[in-house]
């Protein structure tokens, strides 16, 4: 009784014992975040254990690709499990994009989106030349890129054109320059404010600028303070 009152209140928390119960098929159907969590927790330990059981040089061609396919399968059921765990406002663990990590935080290589092949399942009758003419194409194409990179660059990309010595630069620049300065004086010719007032040394009336001093600055305040008491008396 004390055994089946503790079963059904771990049910009841969401608390799972994963290593006496069958891992369930229909994901779609489990309203539980922590007992998704320890589910998905157990597909990333069998994945850790397989990703290094196909690594085995004593493994022969057939149990490689069986291997590979329990991977594949394994993968998207963690998948199907990262999906039910954000639909139910869960921690997000598909943000990683193509990466895949296991129980003890590795990458593991190949853990992306579609099928793919893991450690020695890549050197497979067939997968391997597959491999090599995927490869083979974006070898020549960085090939034929480089190569039209050398023809157009030539000595002008290197700052040493003709252009300053036929003077065909120095005419444009002046030319720019013109259109610059124009722009400028229109600018400058706009419409005056009719409160504007010069001030000494822009109005052409001889006078220089000159910094007050400090004394300056002290009688200007003590006039400003003895006129404010002439007002109010």
């Amino acid at each position: 009784m004390l055994f089946r009152f503790r079963a059904q209140q771990a049910a009841d928390l969401g608390i799972l014992d994963t290593t006496q119960t069958r891992r369930p098929r229909n994901i779609s159907a489990q309203d539980s975040i922590p007992t998704c969590e320890r589910w998905r927790g157990t597909v990333l330990k069998e994945i850790s254990r397989k990703v290094s059981k196909i690594q085995e040089p004593s493994l022969s061609d057939y149990q490689l690709r069986d291997l590979n396919d329990e991977l594949n399968k394994l993968f998207k059921e963690k998948w199907q499990w990262e999906m039910r765990i954000r639909e139910m406002g869960g921690p997000n663990y598909m943000r990683g994009g193509g990466r895949v990590l296991d129980e003890d935080g590795r990458e593991i290589p190949g853990g992306g989106k579609g099928y793919r092949y893991f450690g020695r399942a890549r050197e497979l009758p067939g997968v391997k030349e597959l491999f090599e003419a995927a490869k083979r194409p974006k070898e020549e194409e960085t090939v034929a890129k480089r190569a039209d990179l050398n023809r157009r660059v030539d000595a002008a990309y290197y700052g040493y054109g003709l252009d300053e010595e036929d003077g065909t630069l120095v005419e444009y620049e002046r030319g720019k320059e013109h259109e610059a300065f124009q722009a400028l004086m229109v600018a400058d010719q706009g419409p005056e404010d009719a409160d504007w007032e010069p001030l000494p040394g822009d109005a052409g009336d001889g006078v220089a600028w000159r910094l007050p001093t400090v004394e300056d600055v002290e009688a200007e305040l003590m006039e400003r303070r003895r006129r404010k008491l002439l007002d109010k008396l």
